[in-house]
């Protein structure tokens, strides 16, 4: 099976980490996996997005072109990026930052508040990537939870090391995530 995705946002949602982290959690399963950054040349404020592909077969070609699963951060990432998802696909909306609905009726739309979740509950900004892998995971089961979390010790190591108490803030993040997504398809 193979799961194409794109996440987008700008710089400073921690976008790229957490297409680092899929991507990661794939190659934990021993799977292929691809993982293509783009951004624009500011490091934070301007668009950034990243397409991340995790298949049990070799993977012909890395670029995304009709994602089974996009994710939208901000406003112009919905713009972008709505029309691109392949029918029958998901759509996951930050709508903490997104007014404008979906126009699609032919995709899976989840507007979840991303950002409040991040800043009302958690008292975070920074988990805010974590909360939307959290949701990411449970619309795709691209790969195990197990392998998620062997991705974050991997890639947070020394500094989860020295603070567990982020990677509980991490593991409660990426859980609120899940429930947020289930509260949205059960509605």
């Amino acid at each position: 099976m193979m799961h194409e995705m794109i996440f987008a946002g700008f710089g400073g949602q921690g976008i790229m980490l957490m297409g680092q982290l899929l991507a990661q959690a794939g190659l934990e399963e021993g799977r292929h996996v691809s993982w293509i950054p783009s951004y624009g040349p500011e490091m934070r404020g301007g668009a950034a997005n990243c397409s991340v592909v995790i298949s049990d077969e070799v993977i012909g070609a890395p670029v995304v072109q009709k994602p089974q699963l996009a994710l939208a951060m901000n406003l112009q990432s919905k713009e972008r990026f709505e029309d691109m998802v392949a029918p029958g696909g998901r759509f996951i909306i930050n709508g903490s930052l997104v007014p404008d609905p979906p126009r699609r009726s032919d995709i899976r739309n989840y507007v979840l508040p991303l950002s409040d979740l991040a800043v009302d509950e958690l008292k975070s900004a920074k988990v805010l990537n974590m909360i939307a892998l959290g949701a990411v995971f449970e619309a795709t089961g691209a790969v195990s939870e197990e392998s998620i979390h062997k991705a974050m010790d991997f890639m947070f190591g020394k500094k989860l090391a020295r603070r567990p108490d982020l990677a509980a803030l991490n593991r409660k993040a990426f859980q609120a995530g899940r429930e947020a997504l289930n509260k949205a398809a059960r509605a």
